[in-house]
């Protein structure tokens, strides 16, 4: 009895499918790879997190008219590191675009 290359084919596939998500989930549980329920739930507490800081952070129009109001005071005086420090983070944040 001659079996056909078809035949051949979809028997391997079958066990190329079958053994290749066995080694996927060998793989992940030795990495420790969340599955897609855990990964899905820690994204949903990630961005609460976000939220919540991003809500509770002041407004820009506010952050601006009290640095505004600081400098015609003559109270605002940012030391040499502090606008270093500020040039630098810009200029990362520029390239990251």
């Amino acid at each position: 009895m001659r079996i056909s290359d078809a035949e051949v084919k979809k028997a391997l596939s079958g066990y190329s499918a079958t053994n290749t998500e066995l080694e996927m989930e060998n793989l992940k549980q030795v990495l420790g790879v969340e599955s897609e329920a855990e990964a899905a739930e820690r994204d949903a507490h990630l961005l609460k997190q976000v939220t919540k800081k991003v809500l509770d952070m002041p407004d820009r129009e506010e952050m601006v008219a009290s640095l505004k109001a600081r400098i015609e005071a003559g109270e605002y005086n940012p030391s040499a590191e502090d606008i270093v420090d500020t040039m630098i983070r810009r200029a990362i944040a520029d390239r990251m675009r």
